[in-house]
C-alpha cells in the first residue's frame, strides 16, 4: 500500500505557529519545511559584502530594491525559499507585497552562499526550484573554494555564464553594469 504524503502550501506554512525558543528559520521547498540552521559568521561577511555591493549598485541607478534573508520570497505555492541576498528590479515592484510582507513572484537574481550543511540544497535542490519557477540568474557562493558560479537562465535551463575562482571579476546580465570583485566579497 503506498501512503501519500501531502504537501505543505505557502498559506499553511505562513499559518504555522513556532515555538518561542526555536531559533531556527525556515523554508518552503517542494512543499517539505525546512530547517536552516543560524548563518556563521564566514557567512554573514560574504552576504553582507553582497548585499552591500549590489544594493549600493541599485541605489545609485535606482532601479529596484536588494534583499537579504530571512525574507519568503513565494515562488508558487509550494515553494518559499529565503535567499542570502536577491534582487528585484523596479519593473517587477509589483510583488514587493507589503501586506504579505513577503515577495511573491520571482525575483531578477538569487544569490545563495554555501554553508557545510546546505551544500547539497543550494547547490542542487534549490537550484531545480529556480530553474523551473525562471528566476532570470542564479548565483552560487562558495567560501570553501572563494569561488563566485553565475548561472542565466536560457530556454528554461540554467547554463553557466561566469564562474570566478580565487581572484577577478564577476559580471550580472540581469543588473546590467554591475561587476563585483572577489577581492569585494571575501
Amino acid at each position: 500500500m503506498e501512503v501519500l504524503e501531502k504537501m505543505l502550501t505557502y498559506r499553511e506554512y505562513r499559518d504555522m505557529e513556532f515555538d518561542d525558543d526555536d531559533n531556527f528559520q525556515y523554508e518552503l521547498i517542494n512543499g517539505e519545511l525546512m530547517k536552516k540552521a543560524s548563518p556563521t559568521l564566514q557567512h554573514q561577511r560574504i552576504t553582507g559584502n553582497i548585499y552591500f555591493w549590489m544594493r549600493s549598485f541599485v541605489q545609485e541607478k535606482q532601479i529596484g530594491e536588494v534583499f537579504t534573508a530571512p525574507l519568503d520570497v513565494v515562488l508558487n505555492e509550494f515553494n518559499s525559499p529565503q535567499p542570502d541576498v536577491f534582487f528585484v528590479g523596479i519593473e517587477k515592484k509589483y510583488i514587493l507585497d507589503e501586506e504579505e510582507q513577503a515577495v511573491i513572484g520571482i525575483p531578477d537574481i538569487v544569490v545563495e552562499v554555501l554553508s557545510p550543511g546546505s551544500i547539497k540544497k543550494d547547490r542542487i535542490t534549490k537550484r531545480k526550484v529556480y530553474e523551473r519557477c525562471g528566476v532570470p540568474e542564479f548565483w552560487v557562493i562558495d567560501p570553501s573554494y572563494k569561488s563566485v558560479e553565475i548561472f542565466r537562465l536560457t530556454d528554461g535551463t540554467y547554463e553557466l555564464l561566469d564562474f570566478v575562482e580565487v581572484t577577478g571579476t564577476v559580471k550580472s546580465v540581469a543588473l546590467e553594469g554591475f561587476e563585483l570583485g572577489l577581492d569585494k566579497i571575501f
